[in-house]
């Protein structure tokens, strides 16, 4: 298998994470990574994550000409774990062909419409949370919707005390299992915890409860990595991550 390159958008908490997960997969190269800051300009990602070669050479958005940076830096899949505003960077990588995996939490409308006007001219993928995990949970919650509509749910997000903002996942799965996100999104805010999100439903004999729970940032980068493998063969469109997991689950019947 030919390798796949990747151009990383973010080097935070959770990019760095993601950049180690795909530097450790023998089937991807990590060209370059891309960063809001200077900090370590110049510098490559893997050596700063403790390998002993280099890969994912850090460029600075604020020193960087992003109408020849795609030329001369080409790669098959970027992939965005930093910032709503970030697609503005790369909303002409598309005219290449370079395919997108965008693991943003919360677009407003403008930067999602550009998003969206990507799609029109390369695959992009978009998941507010990208682990497969989450993605199955809410596959199945789907299911589970269909076979017992009358059920009561409740959708319960857990996250660090510092995160102020309604988990972009819960509200995601209230929207897919159309429900209302007041009325049945309940939030905890508590130490360090780094994600959990459990779908309950209630009848009358009995309670189901589907959970999944982030241990790792690393989660992230995995989901991205099967993100990208599995966008290599797609057609321009905007695609999500539960169609993603969908495919891999409709295949493992088949």
């Amino acid at each position: 298998m030919e390798q796949i390159t990747i151009g990383l958008f973010g080097f935070g908490k959770t990019g760095s994470v993601v950049a180690q997960e795909i530097i450790e997969d023998t089937n991807l190269k990590l060209c370059w990574v891309m960063r809001n800051t200077t900090m370590n300009e110049g510098e490559y990602a893997s050596r700063i994550l403790g390998f002993n070669h280099d890969e994912g050479k850090i460029f600075s958005v604020k020193n960087t000409d992003f109408e020849t940076f795609y030329k001369l830096n080409k790669v098959d899949v970027i992939i965005d774990f930093s910032n709503p505003f970030s697609v503005n960077e790369y909303k002409n990588a598309g005219d290449l062909g370079i395919r997108i995996v965008s693991a943003i939490s919360n677009y407003d409308e403008h930067n999602f419409k550009l998003l969206q006007a990507m799609s029109k001219k390369t695959p992009v993928l978009y998941s507010p949370n990208i682990t497969l995990g989450i993605n199955f949970l809410i596959e199945a919650s789907k299911l589970f919707k269909k076979i017992s509509p009358s059920a009561d749910i409740v959708i319960i997000e857990e996250h660090f005390m510092k995160k102020k903002s309604v988990s972009g996942t819960a509200l995601r799965i209230a929207h897919d299992l159309d429900l209302d996100s007041k009325e049945h999104i309940k939030s905890i805010r508590v130490g360090g915890i780094v994600g959990t999100h459990e779908v309950i439903f209630g009848l009358p004999n009995q309670t189901i409860r589907i959970k999944h729970e982030s241990l790792n940032r690393a989660a992230f980068g995995q989901g991205a990595i099967y993100a990208a493998k599995w966008l290599m063969d797609k057609d321009k469109n905007m695609y999500s991550m539960e169609e993603a997991v969908s495919s891999l689950m409709a295949s493992s019947y088949q």
